[in-house]
């Protein structure tokens, strides 16, 4: 049996929604599932249309907000999850750039050593030489 993949507890979710509104009184803890569906949503890039009409349902009847402030909700947590994304590549952009300018001063001090190591080392030969 192979280990679980990340979108399978995800698929697993939607195998068991129930059609219509989310009941807010099932006493579930709705986070494990916001997650997954988040989740989901920042591998594949983007959230489909009934995963975001289910958070939305799902937040207005945990929350007792109304549909479009709940909509609002949803909203502001995907952007911010954008935002997110946008700062972690232009981050690990800034940590791949400042590596790559690391591994060429070091590959240039390196070369700078020998350099100087074989001109001491002939510098040395030649005065071992001529004081025997």
């Amino acid at each position: 049996m192979s280990p679980m993949s990340l979108s399978e507890p995800y698929e697993i979710d939607r195998l068991f929604r129930a059609l219509g509104a989310p009941n807010a009184q099932a006493g579930q803890d709705p986070r494990p599932e916001a997650t997954r569906i988040l989740a989901n949503a920042a591998i594949a890039g983007r959230i489909s249309d009934a995963d975001r009409a289910y958070m939305t349902q799902f937040v207005a009847a945990r929350t007792g907000i109304s549909q479009a402030d709940a909509q609002k909700r949803v909203d502001e947590v995907l952007a911010s999850m954008t935002d997110a994304e946008v700062k972690a590549g232009a981050a690990a952009d800034a940590a791949r750039k400042g590596a790559a300018e690391l591994s060429i001063y070091l590959a240039l001090s390196l070369l700078v050593g020998a350099f100087i190591a074989s001109v001491s080392a002939a510098l040395g030969g030649r005065l071992r030489d001529q004081h025997p």
